[in-house]
């Protein structure tokens, strides 16, 4: 689910294509998305980790916050997800968001940062080697 309060910020079609990559994400790693698109209330870290731990699985959960008034990026991730996500990872998800909303692509920078933490979430596959 994408909690987009600001819901002015999007067109009807940028919302579709935002939850459309947050559903693949979920698919392709097994970890929960959120989005907060809106103005964050006070400290905008604060704010996102109070925002993830009311999440309905904090631990298995990603949220991604973005304030365009205080031009803020958040991203919190929970104990299960950096197992296998690192903060490198997240950093240069976060570089690349904010290289797209430099170049005024807020949606396609959110879409090409969510894709990025989910193909690093993803858990490794695991080969199961039979005994015979």
């Amino acid at each position: 689910m994408a909690p987009v309060p600001a819901g002015e910020l999007l067109t009807e079609a940028q919302r579709t294509r935002l939850d459309e990559a947050i559903r693949a994400a979920e698919r392709h790693s097994r970890v929960e998305f959120s989005v907060f698109l809106g103005r964050a209330e006070g400290d905008p870290r604060a704010f996102a980790t109070q925002l993830h731990n009311s999440l309905v699985a904090p631990a298995r959960s990603i949220l991604v916050l973005v304030d365009p008034t205080a031009r803020a990026l958040e991203i919190v991730t929970g104990g299960w997800v950096r197992r296998t996500l690192t903060d490198k990872e997240v950093e240069l998800a976060a570089l690349h968001m904010q290289q797209a909303f430099a170049e005024d692509d807020l949606v396609g920078g959110l879409v090409r940062g969510i894709h990025m933490l989910a193909d690093h979430a993803r858990p490794a596959q695991t080969l199961h080697a039979s005994e015979g």
